[in-house]
């Protein structure tokens, strides 16, 4: 299921003039992040797929032509602190070394992770991030991985879930963090925020 819309948020209207359209959560990132380090504004951007476009409920499968319509919303955008290096992300944070064992934290912007809804209450312009901090035994681990489609792996006592503008994690052994998919940094200690209504996303 995608984000439950109400009648303040989002609006149709017509596509913006050269507008940039994304078929996944990194590669808009990437265009964020690079208008972030270069202190210009973040242009509009187009979602075509990716766990942000299903979590909002995008069913197109080619960008709209611009003139015509579309769902624009502004959208809450995740950072993180990796090796005193400040990195954003559309989508999701994933700290982990293996989703079979060891320790897996999470950091979502957007309800789903690929196939799985791995934060079901996660909405990505209500201005918080939803967290998971999981440390499962094996069995609990291949329970849980077969409940997470649909999103029922929750609530579990064994996961920490929490609701937040920002937190901050320890790991005894250093972990690799994942930015919507892409393997960015290997880290002992980790900080994250929201930047509220950062990202004008159209669908």
């Amino acid at each position: 299921m995608g984000v439950e819309r109400n009648q303040d948020w989002g609006e149709v209207a017509d596509v913006p003039d050269g507008i940039e359209w994304f078929s996944s959560d990194r590669a808009a990132a990437v265009a964020i992040s690079t208008a972030r380090r270069t202190n210009k504004t973040i242009p509009p951007i187009g979602l075509t797929g990716g766990d942000l476009y299903q979590t909002l409920g995008g069913s197109r499968s080619a960008p709209a032509a611009e003139g015509t319509s579309a769902t624009k919303l502004s959208i809450d955008l995740g950072a993180a602190l990796l090796d005193g290096n400040l990195h954003w992300f559309l989508a999701h944070l994933v700290a982990r070394r293996s989703w079979l064992r060891g320790r897996v934290v999470v950091a979502a912007n957007a309800a789903h992770l690929g196939s799985w809804n791995i934060a079901p209450k996660a909405h990505p312009g209500d201005g918080r991030l939803d967290t998971l901090d999981a440390t499962l035994a094996f069995s609990d681990r291949l329970k849980a991985r077969s409940r997470l489609p649909l999103g029922t792996h929750v609530p579990h006592p064994d996961i920490t879930m929490r609701r937040s503008k920002a937190s901050q994690w320890e790991f005894r052994r250093a972990a690799p963090i994942y930015l919507d998919g892409a393997r960015i940094a290997v880290v002992s200690s980790l900080s994250v925020r929201l930047e509220p209504d950062a990202v004008e996303v159209w669908i």
